[in-house]
């Protein structure tokens, strides 16, 4: 039995291939490709993913985000067309023609990978597609290597997305186990995040609060963490701020809010890690601080917090000043 030949290509002939850059349906946050969406339960996916979905259709922005006008199908698996109907009046008065919903659909291993297939093939300039859940459209299989069934299912879906161009987006659900990293708390094997491009975790520390944070990570889009609030009147997920992990973590850091306020008032200080502790009123070591500081070097950079440190003989000096 022969054996095709692999093609491949070289470093030089790569680097002077014309390739099409990385289509973006929502410009810095959503490309094309497989993504997840995963939250807890009725924390509003559904009307973040139908804003998402209005917006892109209509061709305007998604919060600050531009986004890539085209056709946009949401297989709202669980809910009926009353629900769905009701939702998006709430939203809108002028839902466009090429905004389409499905309340029922195959399977994967029925054919739906055909049945989104057909629906391109009918609306070419489909840019987006939400499965709204993964869970519905996965059957039950006999497979005990959990990950090897998760990568292959994703891997279907993928190589449309991939194919077409477009974005397909799947909504999923978080484990109860909480993790200091929310993308761990997806459902599944770590083949399912794998195999996606990206993935997006809708997540509240008080669930009776309207604000969340929406933590993004994916291969294409530079990791942030964004924080919205739920509007009651309007239906939809406001944006309020958008950080990098670290600036983020800066700014629920209780200890790195109290330099930032002390440096503020008094724009300079030089001592050591240990005087500076007992001038910001935390009880916390000496090191400790000082390698939070060096931690948060480049987040301080910003706000125009410059940090340098000197030894003399065996005391380490910290020099801190604040410029306009």
């Amino acid at each position: 039995m022969s054996t095709e030949n692999l093609k491949t290509v070289s470093g030089a002939q790569l680097l002077e291939l014309n390739l099409p850059p990385t289509k973006f349906i929502v410009k810095g946050l959503i490309p094309q490709g497989f993504h997840i969406l995963a939250g807890q339960p009725k924390i509003g996916k559904s009307w973040l993913l139908l804003h998402l979905c209005l917006q892109v259709s209509k061709g305007e922005p998604f919060w600050n985000y531009e986004t890539s006008k085209g056709t946009v199908l949401y297989l709202c698996l669980e809910d009926s067309y009353n629900r769905i109907q009701t939702r998006l009046s709430e939203l809108t008065e002028d839902a466009p023609d090429n905004l389409h919903f499905a309340i029922m659909s195959k399977t994967l291993s029925e054919g739906l990978d055909k049945q989104i297939i057909q629906f391109i093939d009918a609306h070419p300039d489909t840019n987006l597609i939400v499965i709204d859940t993964l869970q519905k459209v996965r059957t039950t299989s006999g497979d005990t290597n959990f990950y090897a069934s998760d990568y292959r299912d994703i891997t279907s879906i993928k190589e449309i997305a991939d194919e077409a161009g477009i974005a397909i987006i799947a909504v999923q659900h978080l484990r109860k186990q909480k993790n200091a990293d929310p993308h761990l708390m997806i459902s599944g094997s770590t083949g399912l995040t794998g195999a996606a491009d990206s993935s997006y975790v809708l997540h509240k520390t008080e669930i009776s609060s309207l604000s969340a944070n929406l933590f993004v990570r994916g291969r294409d889009i530079d990791e942030k963490i964004l924080t919205l609030k739920f509007n009651k009147e309007t239906f939809q997920w406001e944006f309020i701020s958008g950080d990098t992990p670290s600036e983020y973590i800066m700014k629920n850091d209780e200890v790195m809010q109290k330099l930032v306020n002390y440096m503020t008032v008094n724009e300079t200080f030089e001592g050591t890690a240990a005087e500076l502790a007992n001038k910001l009123e935390i009880d916390i070591s000496g090191n400790v601080l000082s390698r939070r500081i060096k931690k948060f070097e480049n987040e301080l950079k910003q706000l125009n917090i410059f940090y340098a440190k000197e030894r003399t003989g065996t005391q380490r000096t910290l020099i801190l000043v604040k410029t306009q």
